[in-house]
């Protein structure tokens, strides 16, 4: 089952996910989901 989340981002930090969006082609939300899923990885040291 997928839940959606928001987050409020900063102007800076908007940016930056729109520019790694449009360097990879993809959409905002396929790259945050990316960002999340690294990050969890980092932490837990597992695939996610």
């Amino acid at each position: 089952m997928e839940r959606r989340y928001a987050i409020d981002c900063d102007e800076d930090l908007a940016r930056r996910i729109e520019a790694l969006a449009r360097e990879y082609d993809l959409t905002t939300q396929e790259v945050l989901h990316q960002l999340v899923a690294l990050g969890l990885e980092e932490i837990d040291g597992e695939d996610v």
